[in-house]
């Protein structure tokens, strides 16, 4: 980690690396973020946008449709000197900072995005002896190992996975039997 001094005494915090790649969110242009992923790969820059497949139904037909599953953004995997390339291709807007700190996105949280996407089964659910604010452990299929709480129980039941660095909450509908309800606090 490099800290950098400002006249001001202020001191920045920037992740970036000069030979170890690191994962980064950059802003794009409104449903841009496919184009910016090409263009990066052009590049010879690793990026990642985690995309959800969705049924549409329109007039006189219905299609899949790919769509990205935070709009906006793309995760880039870079170096130090990859930084500015990135900055200069086209429709990337910026980089997302928090308080001006440019700060790495845990490789775990991509791979959490990656599973997250790859998730497409929705399972029609039984009744079980779990409760809306449980929290809980998913023990079985791609999502092994997350944990979250039990936000709704309607015919079938939602997880809520927090991604922290991100911030952004992820619903998810997970079967009962894939669940294992938690001691009170262990997500604390």
């Amino acid at each position: 980690m490099k800290t950098i001094k400002l006249p001001a005494e202020q001191e920045y915090e920037s992740h970036l690396h000069l030979t170890e790649a690191r994962w980064f969110a950059v802003y794009t242009g409104y449903k841009r973020e496919k184009k910016v992923v090409e263009l990066l790969t052009k590049k010879g820059i690793t990026a990642y946008v985690p995309l959800q497949r969705l049924t549409r139904h329109y007039t006189r037909k219905t299609r899949q449709v790919e769509l990205p599953l935070i709009s906006c953004y793309v995760f880039v995997n870079i170096t130090q000197p990859q930084y500015v390339p990135v900055l200069e291709t086209q429709f990337v807007q910026r980089f997302l900072k928090i308080r001006r700190n440019l700060l790495a996105i845990p490789a775990a949280e991509i791979d959490l995005l990656r599973r997250i996407v790859g998730e497409l089964t929705d399972i029609e659910v039984e009744a079980t002896g779990l409760n809306q604010g449980d929290e809980v452990e998913v023990i079985a299929g791609q999502l092994t190992g997350l944990r979250g709480v039990l936000v709704e129980k309607r015919g079938r039941q939602k997880l809520v996975i927090a991604l922290k660095t991100l911030g952004y909450d992820l619903m998810m509908e997970v079967s009962p039997g894939h669940l294992r309800k938690l001691q009170p606090g262990s997500l604390r």
